[in-house]
């Protein structure tokens, strides 16, 4: 497989009032295309902050970040946010959909920001609601959704773009195990057949079956899980 994502020496250090705390250290990760790769570990241990290193939307003390030849790293921050857009999708745990927007129109945000019209939006929102079972809640807004059916629309949302990459953040944390597991084998469904790689922070041992590796982060770096 073509390998995608590359992540060379990164180390992260967060100054804390006299004190520097290390969360990071020369820590190195490739992704290939295609690839389920999830990242385990405990609290506090830097698994959420290697998610915004490896999309820019934090910055490495020290080290590299790729995306195919796409140094991230040394992007600006308006550069690194146009990349974001193009290439990242997300999925978080609290589903993180805006309120005040439809279903629809939360499916809308990321193609209207990326220059698509009104006809392409419409066609893409179909497709991409159908897929997740959801084509009837088009106009209802997110808090009329279940727990299970705001992640769907949260995944949806992720791969409408079809984005190159996926960071999923404890995507099963805030549902029940029996939802959580249906919305890993839904997740999963939806990326196997394509190129879309994802890098899942997670503690449900419920999508361990789903991946095709499996890293933890133990003083401040990645090992493979035998």
């Amino acid at each position: 497989m073509q390998r995608l994502l590359r992540v060379e020496g990164v180390t992260k250090s967060f100054s804390e009032a006299e004190d520097e705390r290390r969360v990071l250290e020369n820590l190195d990760l490739n992704v290939s295309s295609g690839e389920l790769v999830l990242i385990t570990g405990s609290s506090g241990s830097g698994k959420s902050t290697l998610l915004n290193i490896v999309s820019g939307i934090d910055l490495p003390t020290v080290g590299s970040v790729y995306l195919d030849d796409n140094c991230i790293t040394e992007m600006g921050e308006t550069e690194r946010a146009k990349f974001r857009l193009r290439n990242i999708g997300f999925v978080f745990q609290f589903f993180n959909l805006i309120p005040t927007l439809t279903v629809g129109e939360n499916l809308a945000l990321p193609l209207e920001l990326l220059g698509y019209n009104r006809q392409q939006n419409a066609r893409h929102i179909e497709e991409s609601l159908a897929k997740v079972e959801l084509s009837s809640r088009l106009s209802t807004f997110p808090d009329r959704l279940s727990g299970g059916e705001q992640q769907r629309v949260a995944i949806a949302r992720a791969l409408i773009h079809r984005p190159r990459l996926v960071l999923a953040d404890e995507p099963t944390g805030n549902l029940d195990v029996t939802t959580g597991s249906k919305i890993l084998a839904l997740f999963h469904e939806l990326i196997a057949s394509s190129e879309i790689s994802v890098l899942m922070v997670t503690h449900s041992k419920e999508a361990e079956p789903f991946a095709d590796r499996i890293l933890d982060l133990v003083d401040y770096r990645l090992e493979t899980r035998s």
